[in-house]
């Protein structure tokens, strides 16, 4: 194998991980954020959201479901990753901080008394996509839109 079929394939193998990664968490953001917005699978909807953090609520709420989409099919996919750290990072601050580092611990565990081990899982997943764009799989490469110079690439911000 010469060494330019060798980075191919690591390219490769980067890209499937980067899309695997996405999927993963793209889902749980999308899941979850359509559970606050539309109060799917039980979830408290948009208004009780707000009730509950108030203004900042719309946001969080838009933030994760749409967040979660565009890392899906891979459109605005660093902006997406940046914003749901932005929204974790306010979650450990506001919510989770406070009660340590472990998720659940005794029977009466709840998610409002939940460490914040999950939040930095979560943010763990999207520092890599965050820094390496969303991979050579991701419906942002077919749009038309604007390019990087000499690049086939979208421009950074829109990867």
């Amino acid at each position: 194998m010469t060494d330019i079929q060798v980075r191919q394939a690591d390219r490769t193998a980067v890209d499937v991980a980067l899309l695997i990664v996405r999927l993963i968490v793209g889902i749980i953001f999308a899941a979850h954020g359509a559970q606050k917005l539309f109060g799917a699978w039980g979830g408290p909807g948009i208004s009780n959201m707000v009730k509950f953090m108030g203004p900042i609520g719309y946001p969080v709420t838009i933030g994760e479901f749409f967040g979660g989409l565009g890392l899906i099919f891979g459109f605005l996919t660093r902006f997406s990753a940046a914003s749901l750290i932005v929204i974790m990072i306010g979650a450990i601050k506001m919510v989770h901080g406070k009660n340590g580092f472990f998720m659940g611990q005794g029977p009466e565990s709840t998610l409002a008394t939940a460490g914040f081990e999950y939040n930095l899982a979560l943010i763990g997943l999207l520092a890599p996509i965050l820094i390496a764009g969303p991979g050579r799989f991701a419906i942002g490469r077919f749009l038309p839109l604007p390019k990087a110079t000499g690049s086939a690439r979208p421009m950074i911000v829109l990867e």
